[in-house]
């Protein structure tokens, strides 16, 4: 996602200069905060960049990612990497999709990436996850869940 394209397109719920950048605690505020998220759970197929998230909330890329951290105990990367997995484990659970075009929806360059991600992330690949999932389908609450 180009790196300006939150900010200069001023995107629905965009963040005005009068908002509070950060909340008492060192934290992005609540409306930013709701606003970086709902950007990167709408774009998670695109290249998500930190700076174009940064430039949504006029904050420095520095600036952000520490108060995103401190708001979520996540960096930037780290929460679209288990928002990006979580995606593939629904689309895994309620689809028919191969696991290619799975891994391509949720954002990952291609299946390779897509299949470490995941086996670093959930502790088995992508495939075992799936046949898992269709031996028992209810049995969500047992799976490591990001």
């Amino acid at each position: 996602m180009p790196r300006s394209e939150f900010h200069a397109t001023g995107a629905p719920g965009a963040i005005s200069g009068d908002d509070v950048a950060f909340s008492t605690a060192g934290g992005l505020s609540a409306s930013r905060e709701r606003l970086v998220k709902q950007l990167i759970l709408a774009n998670l197929a695109s290249s998500l960049e930190v700076t174009a998230l940064a430039d949504a909330c006029s904050l420095s890329r520095s600036h952000f990612s520490r108060a995103f951290k401190c708001s979520t105990g996540l960096s930037p990367r780290e929460w679209i990497q288990r928002q990006r997995i979580a995606r593939a484990k629904e689309l895994i659970r309620r689809s028919e999709l191969s696991l290619i075009q799975i891994g391509l929806e949720c954002g990952f360059c291609d299946q390779a990436h897509f299949c470490r991600s995941f086996s670093r992330s959930v502790g088995v690949t992508p495939l075992t996850w799936r046949l898992g999932a269709r031996l028992d389908p209810n049995d969500s609450a047992t799976r490591n869940t990001p």
